[in-house]
């Protein structure tokens, strides 16, 4: 099947420009405020927030070394469905030994911007309201905001290089990373982990039902709602416009992957991820490598396929995303 006429039609720019219109919403001061939490073997860690829109606080953690000086680079880590900031940690302190600031934020409906502090049932009825109400964009697009919005915050800090910030997510923090990183050019470097997929075909080949089981209790009571027996191919397409719209056409990864050369970028993904198929992850990676040819930046764009390995990420896989991101950042 072919990509619809929307998607084929919009040049990068205007793809960029109509996902900003979609995500955007009045913007109010930061208002950041941090708290130093602990210190030793030469780290130190913060809690920082800071206002994302006129409801909603993005709470943190950074890390640094405390004889970094002058303005560092800047990792930022997104965790997966179910994940939080504190997930990260073990990361960012590799990372800020090696000179990094390591950064974690909490998703939308995750970790402290819960009521239970953990687990992914509040982000799933956020999805389901959504389905109802019209209102919000839980699933990837509220947190592609706040990571935005993050970047505001990270301008205004005297100890950050603003030209040297990258993110590497996981899971739905891959997808999160590949979609600001397409949004926002002050993404310098971006390492998605089992993320990168083209959800329209998924759809088309009927393989759907590995990423739909990540908000199976929100689809299922969506389709009842609509007086569903089952949770179908069409139902899905039905969903995502609904509750991310424009993943499936003109905001798949295949038409927002492009759009971050000539900048850095390290796919990473499973041999047999169910959640990211090969076949569809291929469409996107084949995408993007045409438009960084184009930008006479092919050596600036890598595919690692980890062997044997599903929606997970192995050892090998992290130390040679370290390794790309101190190759481009130079900390």
């Amino acid at each position: 099947m072919q990509i619809s006429g929307l998607a084929q039609s919009l040049s990068p720019v205007a793809t960029r420009t109509a996902f900003l219109k979609l995500i955007d919403r009045p913007r109010v001061p930061l208002t950041a405020a941090q708290t130093k939490l602990a210190e030793a073997d030469g780290l130190a860690q913060w809690h920082f927030t800071f206002a994302a829109d006129a409801a909603q606080r993005v709470p943190g953690i950074l890390v640094k070394a405390t004889s970094a000086g002058g303005k560092r680079p800047v990792v930022i880590s997104l965790h997966g469905t179910g994940g939080t900031k504190e997930s990260q940690l073990e990361l960012l302190i590799q990372l800020a030994k090696l000179g990094f600031i390591g950064i974690a934020i909490d998703g939308r409906y995750h970790g402290e911007r819960t009521k239970s502090g953990k687990g992914s049932a509040e982000y799933s009825d956020a999805m389901l309201r959504t389905y109802r109400t019209g209102k919000e964009l839980p699933f990837l697009y509220d947190t592609v905001w706040d990571v935005m919005r993050l970047l505001d915050y990270l301008e205004t800090r005297d100890d950050v290089d603003a030209r040297r910030i990258a993110l590497i997510g996981f899971s739905k923090g891959g997808m999160e990373t590949y979609l600001t990183a397409a949004a926002d050019a002050r993404v310098a470097v971006a390492v998605p982990f089992i993320g990168v997929q083209s959800f329209r075909w998924a759809l088309d080949n009927n393989s759907w039902k590995s990423r739909v089981e990540t908000f199976q209790s929100a689809i299922n009571q969506a389709a009842k709602d609509a007086g569903q027996s089952e949770v179908n191919t069409e139902f899905v397409r039905q969903f995502y416009d609904r509750v991310v719209p424009g993943i499936r056409d003109r905001f798949d990864g295949p038409q927002m992957l492009p759009l971050i050369a000539p900048r850095p970028l390290l796919v990473i993904n499973g041999e047999s991820d169910p959640r990211t198929p090969i076949p569809g992850l291929m469409e996107c990676v084949e995408k993007a490598r045409a438009a960084y040819r184009g930008a006479n930046a092919e050596e600036k764009i890598k595919l690692k396929i980890q062997p044997h390995t599903g929606h997970a990420v192995t050892p090998e896989a992290r130390q040679e995303a370290i390794a790309w991101l101190q190759q481009w950042l130079n900390p």
